[in-house]
């Protein structure tokens, strides 16, 4: 089993630890958070360092995992990316034994895929995206990079997602239409 260093402390960061507790892929060496956190516990793992030590962590561990939320914008998951694969990390796809992923779709490195997701056939999702808990994304859709598909989501058929989309739970997208970049769709909402 491999050793996984995770990158941000918070609410969304408890969600990921039962996730890959669950998987059993990897061990979990330590999160890297806020330096006024360093030496407290989160869910019984320490806070092992702050963004500066992410170097130093690099040189003993070889995977890393971006575990900040992302609500009003990606601008934060998208520098933690950054600096993560910057300092040398290897930054996995992570996908809940619980979810259901069709063999014949993509998910990119840094992607999360939690407990009871969905993803139909011939999709594709990119890198350091938060597919949440029972989101569904239909087939053929393109979901693109720093995306967060939120709780119970529906993303129907042949539906692209461009970067930095925030879709909000338990919005609807109509089937084969285009969500612009760095759109924020309201929870609930009907998106046509």
């Amino acid at each position: 089993m491999n050793d996984i260093v995770l990158i941000g402390g918070g609410g969304h960061c408890k969600s990921i630890i039962d996730v890959i507790e669950q998987e059993g892929q990897f061990r979990i060496a330590g999160i890297v958070d806020k330096s006024e956190f360093c030496g407290s516990k989160i869910l019984g793992y320490s806070v092992i360092g702050n963004d500066s030590n992410l170097s130093d962590l690099a040189k003993i561990y070889k995977y890393a995992f971006i575990t900040v939320g992302q609500i009003k914008s990606p601008t934060l998951r998208i520098k933690l990316f950054n600096l993560a694969i910057d300092a040398g990390f290897v930054l996995p796809s992570i996908v809940s034994p619980r979810s259901y992923v069709s063999k014949s779709s993509k998910i990119g490195k840094g992607t999360i895929v939690m407990h009871d997701a969905l993803v139909n056939s011939n999709t594709e999702i990119g890198d350091n995206c938060i597919i949440n808990t029972k989101s569904l994304i239909e087939h053929d859709c393109y979901i693109s990079k720093h995306c967060h598909i939120s709780t119970g989501a529906t993303v129907n058929g042949g539906v692209t997602v461009e970067d930095g989309c925030f879709i909000g739970s338990g919005a609807t997208t109509k089937e084969s239409i285009t969500i612009t970049a760095n759109s924020f769709i309201k929870a609930g909402s009907v998106v046509s």
